[in-house]
């Protein structure tokens, strides 16, 4: 701009000199020269102011040598001086499509990650980016999104392929989300939000996904089958063992005595029924029943 602005100057003053010593005629060319004069003038006083955005930070380098980061406003500058802003609003890094991250699981499945990462520079640490990275641009690629996919590769490496693809899917978010945090933070860059927001397996290991869950649910059922036909054999072990002891206690109480008792009062009930003469029960336990009503 500065080149720009010296050049416009020159013009404009040749063409004023050439014009007063009768090189050209005319009044063009005293009107081209004054605009020239004039346009050169604007554009040099532009060199030497700069407006940061209120959304952008400013960072001043003269010759070399980086200045103190410049807040939203109307800041006086050098024409030597250039100024790289940075944006502070949030950007949304989208790890997808052909930036997907493919990863590797504890098993050696290979599985392709959709992520969404929205991060943010820290205004504080604007001149040490600067110094580190050099632009916006460069902070994203460099940092945020190299440091990402670091992350979500080393993530993923601790999980099982199942695990991977459903059965921890919030735990591996949670996990990528806090060691981005962890890694980007110290650096002066704002991690607003983690998405893990797909999880695609290779074909090959769809296949054997899918085959290792059939073979969980078969086995679930198996154990669940073992378990069962044990509560059943528990079940019979105790009634026949509350069977014996019944019958233990029923063998132990029924003394010849009692029995012989029980027979008496046996044919005294029937006697009063039917016209029979009841013998008492002998010691071999076998009445003799003798009917009345026939010979």
């Amino acid at each position: 701009m500065l080149l720009i602005s010296v050049i416009l100057l020159v013009v404009g003053v040749v063409l004023i000199v050439l014009r007063w010593r009768g090189v050209f005629d005319g009044r063009a060319s005293i009107f081209g020269g004054l605009a020239s004069l004039l346009l050169g003038l604007g554009l040099g006083l532009t060199t030497f102011v700069h407006v940061v955005e209120p959304t952008e930070v400013g960072v001043p380098t003269t010759l070399g040598k980086v200045g103190s980061a410049w807040q939203p406003g109307l800041h006086l500058k050098s024409p030597l001086t250039d100024v790289t802003t940075f944006s502070t609003r949030p950007v949304d890094l989208n790890l997808t499509g052909d930036s997907t991250v493919e990863v590797r699981s504890s098993e050696g499945g290979v599985l392709y990650a959709d992520v969404t990462l929205k991060w943010s520079i820290d205004p504080k640490h604007a001149v040490d980016l600067y110094k580190l990275a050099g632009s916006e641009d460069s902070v994203q690629q460099r940092l945020v999104y190299s440091d990402s996919r670091e992350i979500v590769r080393n993530v993923f490496a601790r999980y099982t392929n199942v695990e991977g693809y459903s059965s921890k899917r919030e735990a591996i978010s949670s996990e990528i989300d806090k060691l981005v945090v962890e890694r980007l933070t110290p650096r002066g860059i704002v991690v607003n939000g983690v998405n893990l927001r797909n999880v695609k397996p290779s074909d090959s290991l769809q296949k054997a996904i899918e085959a290792k869950i059939q073979q969980d649910q078969a086995t679930a059922q198996a154990q669940a089958s073992v378990a069962t036909a044990k509560a059943e054999a528990e079940k019979k072990r105790i009634e026949a063992e509350a069977q014996a002891n019944a019958n233990q206690l029923l063998a132990n109480s029924l003394t010849d005595k009692i029995l012989l008792s029980q027979c008496i009062e046996a044919f005294k009930a029937a006697a009063e029924k039917n016209p029979v003469y009841a013998s008492p029960c002998g010691g071999t336990g076998n009445p003799v029943i003798v009917d009345s009503t026939k010979r």
